[in-house]
């Protein structure tokens, strides 16, 4: 289901435990699969090197870790399928081919869809000089195969001076890279969560903002409002980036332009093209080949 790294050496300061991760799982998801959750857990106060890696490959079932924190700055990297992490305030998703990077001591939780592919990447906080909130990563092809290189590497092979210098060409690479901005910002307050989570189960639903607010027992000018403090954004323009976020997700898993329109319930094709287009600047068929 997955391949572990440990890294370790005379220098180091993280280290990944000898059995890698561990796993216990429970829950559903949404339609046509199920969501395992329960802790990944890693014994990250027992890490003693600068750099470590472990990659994730999951099958017919999803892996979610809930929500966590640890002092070591977390780059998700993103090979196949979709990863999604929820940090205060924030849902975001990791672009294919891209990586999130989620400062130390921020509370976060991941989840890995099925038959998806990634790599962690945690960071020393003093090893490198990192953006000190959450942000999207343009992943090069060179650091991406260091990544997975570092992650490939056996316990004995991470003591020599040539895995330091991996390390070291590594960290050097992941300060260059350009930040990027694709996040649903959400709240912990009861009402809205309750909307958030219906409008991700389903994304094609069109309730308008005077429906959810009968729903929600309030007014509508209180409904938008609340969105509007909460998230920084009108109504409108919060469930546009939602269903955007979603399409993404969905894009990246390998579904179909169509289908993808069809779920979020557009009327046509072109009409979702247009509204990919507005937002991210290109068609999604041109957007995922540039990431392939």
């Amino acid at each position: 289901m997955r391949d572990a790294t440990e890294e370790s050496s005379d220098e180091a300061r993280i280290r990944m435990p000898a059995d890698g991760l561990n796993m216990s799982k429970s829950g559903q998801d949404e339609p046509g699969g199920t969501r395992r959750q329960a802790p990944w857990t890693f014994d990250f106060e027992k890490m003693d090197a600068r750099v470590a890696a472990v990659r994730i490959r999951t099958q017919v079932l999803a892996e979610e870790l809930p929500t966590h924190q640890h002092p070591q700055g977390q780059l998700a990297m993103l090979l196949r399928g979709t990863v999604t992490c929820e940090v205060p305030g924030a849902l975001w998703m990791v672009p294919l081919h891209g990586g999130f990077w989620i400062p130390g001591g921020v509370p976060h939780s991941l989840r890995v869809s099925a038959d998806g592919n990634a790599c962690f990447l945690f960071v020393d906080d003093a090893a490198t000089v990192m953006p000190q909130t959450c942000c999207s990563l343009s992943i090069s092809p060179l650091l991406r195969e260091l990544i997975l290189h570092v992650a490939a590497l056996s316990e004995g092979a991470q003591r020599d001076q040539q895995a330091q210098r991996l390390h070291a060409v590594l960290l050097d690479q992941l300060v260059r890279m350009p930040t990027e901005a694709m996040h649903l910002p959400v709240s912990e307050e009861p009402r809205l969560r309750r909307l958030i989570n219906a409008l991700m189960r389903d994304p094609a639903d069109r309730t308008t903002a005077a429906q959810w607010a009968s729903r929600l027992a309030m007014s509508e000018r209180t409904l938008t409002r609340l969105v509007q403090l909460e998230t920084g954004m009108s109504f409108g323009r919060w469930s546009q980036r939602l269903r955007l976020i979603v399409a993404l997700q969905r894009l990246n898993s390998g579904l179909s332009v169509q289908r993808v329109a069809d779920e979020l319930g557009y009327d046509s094709v072109s009409a979702f093209i247009a509204m990919f287009r507005k937002a991210v600047g290109q068609p999604p068929a041109r957007y995922l080949a540039q990431r392939r």
